[in-house]
């Protein structure tokens, strides 16, 4: 096998994963389900490290590929049946507990075998000791019979026998137990049922749906209806109403032509809200996270920052940037979506400049004067740049279809200051821009963006920062930006800038990160004190990007030797008991690093009544599945007996979603 088709597999895999990890909320089997995706989520450092690491000749060794080719398809199994647990209906896989169960047991198996062949695989002592745990992880794995799954097929199965005559006590005591609590609910349901009957998924698993079962379950479904007013079942979606009026019709539809009819309604209710832009209210086809952290579709957010605003739509909370980064995570789990369900994916709106003539000579003009001998000239030319390139897409493409971006780079080396803080601050506008990102690495940028980032003026510095975190939101420029020397430059920003400049450094540090040679160039920076400085200031600003950076960092041993030897246990510990559901599993995730790499720690957490928290946070309702997860991970950790501190501890912890 090529390299290249190695890497492509890797990249599947990774993207396969991805989509686990966020299925979530799963109707039944939910220990089973958690559990699957919680050890899938421990295998991310290992395609890691083989994509990132183009010293691995896995084409070379058959039986390493023979291994990356089996957790291929051990994991679209564990897709397909994770999905079927979140999208098929409660009802059926209820009546088919057994047979769910038993695809779980085979799936654990497979996965076993798969990871056999693990030995084969060169790759680093940490990661080995992460995949041997999650091989020894399958091995010991048992069925995990899930009480509320038993009560829900003793309460189905005598109703569902019940084939004349069934009473309305029956009914609502069934519509309690399976939570069929309003008209939606049940029409859900409804959706649910059709959904397995004509999709391919089920049969993949060998869960054929038994038309006879069906009939049963679908005239349940019909006789619930009566416990909900006639009004709230007509007002309920018109999709839903199709399936209903098709039902009826007897009708057999295709799988592809129930979707497509159910992905062309407008505003459609079966689409994910998460799935849809908070403005627009429809499918997004180019998801974009600004400041607070909501995302949006690119071009209805675009517009609104265009208008002159400067806060979120969504919250009303003030913008300390207008960056967008593209929310890559949602966009491919959309994709899944519509290929799911037989949808075209929404395409991303692209279009050329689309400036006015008048608008169109002024920028020529402008561009010009960027070269004119005269430093008053230039200073006023890449200020009014500046300004046209953070108010308007289309003068952001007209500016860079005129070549201004070399020009405004040769700026940046400019003795006058004032120069340079234009030329940096409209290099940031224009980069909002995603072609132009692209433009501005090529002019040679970088290198100059990070001298202003070391020596200029306080704005210039903190827009320099800005910059850089823009231009790295293409995954192949944090390697360039990393080789660059700009991660010391960030950290002094963060240690000395204003407020608004630690910020700017704290979200290029946080992007930048991301890739695994740039955390330890981080830590050897000095990045931890600061940021471990930055938990404990009032008031709290820069807590949430702090704790997100900690947890990137604390994935790396370097990282960790280094949080560990400022941060005590009592610091996680009060954040966990405090702050946000984010800060919460941030803190948990970073405290479960540490003790599970390092025995003396564990042994200090021991002693630091950690237990009382890290219960309460993973039975909390209002912590985030991921926080319940690790904080669970760290109690069963901690119940083991206490180790000598000479003996290496390595507890694996799944992938961060910060």
């Amino acid at each position: 096998m090529a390299e290249s088709s190695s890497h492509s597999l890797v990249q599947k895999i990774l993207e396969t994963i991805n989509v686990i990890t966020t299925i979530g909320d799963f109707k039944t089997h939910k220990k089973e389900c958690n559990t699957l995706t919680r050890r899938v989520s421990l295998l991310v450092p290992l395609f890691e490290e083989i994509r990132d690491d183009h010293n691995l000749r896995l084409h070379t060794s058959k039986k390493g590929l023979r291994c990356i080719n089996a957790l291929e398809a051990a994991l679209h199994t564990a897709k397909v049946l994770l999905h079927l647990c979140n999208k098929g209906s409660k009802l059926y896989l209820i009546f088919e507990q057994q047979k769910v169960a038993k695809q779980f047991q085979l799936l654990n198996t497979t996965f076993v075998q798969a990871l056999d062949r693990s030995s084969s695989l060169d790759i680093s002592d940490e990661v080995r000791e992460q995949v041997d745990l999650v091989h020894l992880q399958f091995q010991r794995s048992k069925g995990l019979d899930d009480p509320l799954d038993a009560e829900l097929n003793a309460g189905l199965i005598p109703v569902l026998d019940e084939y004349q005559g069934r009473s309305r006590d029956q009914l609502e005591r069934l519509a309690k137990l399976f939570k069929f609590d309003t008209a939606r609910a049940l029409m859900r349901e409804l959706q649910a049922l059709h959904w397995m009957r004509v999709e391919k998924e089920p049969a993949v698993l060998g869960i054929l749906v038994n038309e006879r079962v069906f009939e049963q379950l679908l005239g349940l479904v019909n006789d619930m209806r009566i416990l909900f007013p006639q009004e709230d079942l007509e007002q309920d979606d018109p999709e839903l109403k199709k399936l209903q009026v098709a039902q009826r019709a007897g009708v057999e539809r295709t799988g592809m032509q129930l979707a497509s009819d159910i992905g062309t309604c407008k505003g459609i209710p079966n689409i994910p809200d998460d799935f849809k832009c908070p403005i627009s209210l429809d499918l997004m086809r180019d998801p974009v996270i600004i400041a607070t952290g909501q995302t949006y579709e690119r071009s209805c957010i675009q517009k609104w920052l265009d208008s002159g605003k400067r806060t979120c739509p969504k919250t009303g909370l003030s913008l300390p940037h207008t960056n967008l980064t593209p929310n890559h995570v949602l966009r491919s789990v959309i994709a899944e979506w519509c290929s799911l369900h037989g949808i075209e994916l929404p395409k991303r709106r692209t279009k050329g400049s689309q400036c006015s003539p008048e608008d169109k000579a002024a920028i020529d003009e402008l561009v010009a004067k960027l070269s004119d001998p005269s430093p008053e000239v230039q200073r006023s030319a890449a200020h009014d740049i500046r300004l046209r390139a953070k108010k308007n897409v289309d003068h952001r493409i007209c500016i860079a279809e005129q070549g201004a971006i070399p020009l405004l780079v040769g700026l940046l080396l400019s003795p006058d200051q004032k120069t340079q803080e234009h030329a940096v601050t409209a290099l940031l506008n224009l980069s909002i821009n995603d072609s132009n990102k692209g433009r501005i690495v090529t002019a040679g940028a970088i290198e100059p963006i990070v001298e202003v980032l070391r020596n200029s003026c306080t704005e210039a510095r903190e827009n320099a920062a800005a910059t850089l975190f823009s231009l790295s939101l293409v995954d192949e420029n944090k390697v360039t930006i990393g080789n660059s020397g700009a991660i010391p430059a960030l950290v002094a920003l963060l240690h000395d800038g204003t407020a608004r400049g630690k910020k700017d450094a704290a979200t290029a540090l946080f992007n930048l990160s991301i890739y695994q040679g740039n955390k330890a160039r981080a830590v050897q920076a000095g990045v931890v004190p600061p940021l471990m400085k930055l938990l404990d200031d009032q008031p709290a600003s820069m807590l949430d990007e702090a704790l997100a950076i900690l947890a990137i960092l604390a994935t790396h041993a370097e990282g960790r030797f280094a949080i560990a030897a400022v941060g005590p246990t009592p610091v996680w510990l009060k954040i966990i008991a405090s702050e946000s559901p984010r800060n919460k599993e941030n803190s948990a995730a970073i405290l479960l690093a540490l003790c599970s790499h390092d025995p003396e720690y564990a042994n200090h957490a021991r002693e630091s009544n950690v237990v009382e928290a890290l219960t309460v946070l993973a039975r909390s309702r209002e912590s985030t599945n991921r926080a319940k997860r690790k904080a669970t991970a760290l109690l069963e950790f901690l119940k083991k007996p206490s180790q000598p501190e000479n003996v290496s501890m390595s507890q694996g912890v799944d992938g961060l979603r910060v």
